[in-house]
């Protein structure tokens, strides 16, 4: 590992979706999807580094234009690979390690985020995976670039979007972990966070709402609590 290994928060997001089109534009209080994702992802400490990786279909121009508005980077690649379009963004910023912000996952935490860059720093591996009793859109994976580009050496196929699946069937040695949460509020497998349905974009309306906040900056132990004292939410 490099002596300062350069760390860097990659959202990954199309415009394109199948169970709930367009989703990462609609609206939640007077900004999209994923202006609320950029502004979370702004509050982790670890790296000043995001980029905004989508792809170079026409469909996602507005999603570069975002980017730029919000003054983070924008790396444009492959609209079905996932790795390759990782790879491009890491070759292109010069990053060591990266974790991996689903536009999916709204209220992902910047401190379990900042947790993941700082044991990766102490106990370097090629992935960091979100152990199964955590919430479930409260964290993301985190990745070595040299992992990403070995895959992408030996993968015989472009359709990367379950891209785990290679780490644990390339037959490549990884080194691979869970990353280590002592707080008992966020294992909750109970609650789930992340955006697929109608459903899941009216919960994370109601969740703004109770809030009363048009910011995306409620900790997520916060958000527990919430579900703590209004359980017909989950």
């Amino acid at each position: 590992m490099n002596k300062n290994p350069k760390f860097a928060c990659f959202i990954t997001v199309r415009t394109s979706s199948g169970r709930l089109p367009g989703k990462a534009l609609l609206p939640i209080r007077g900004k999209r999807v994923i202006e609320h994702v950029i502004d979370r992802t702004k509050l982790v400490t670890g790296t000043n580094l995001i980029v905004l990786c989508t792809s170079t279909d026409p469909s996602d121009d507005v999603l570069e234009t975002i980017a730029t508005q919000a003054g983070i980077q924008c790396f444009r690649g492959s609209l079905k690979d996932k790795l390759a379009r990782w790879l491009g963004a890491i070759d292109k910023y010069g990053v060591d390690y990266f974790v991996e912000v689903d536009a999916d996952d709204v209220f992902c935490d910047p401190e379990l985020m900042d947790l993941a860059i700082a044991q990766l720093k102490q106990k370097p591996c090629d992935l960091l995976m979100v152990p199964p009793t955590l919430i479930c859109g409260a964290s993301a994976m985190s990745m070595s670039a040299e992992a990403i580009r070995r895959l992408c050496q030996v993968k015989n196929t472009d359709d990367t979007e379950y891209y785990d699946f290679f780490f644990t069937n390339s037959g490549i040695p990884f080194n691979i972990r869970n990353l280590e949460v002592d707080n008992p509020d966020f294992h909750r497998p109970d609650i789930r966070l992340t955006l697929d349905y109608q459903e899941d974009l009216d919960l994370f309306k109601r969740v703004f709402d109770e809030f009363n906040t048009d910011s995306n900056n409620v900790p997520m132990a916060k958000i527990v609590e919430l579900f703590n004292q209004k359980p017909e939410l989950i």
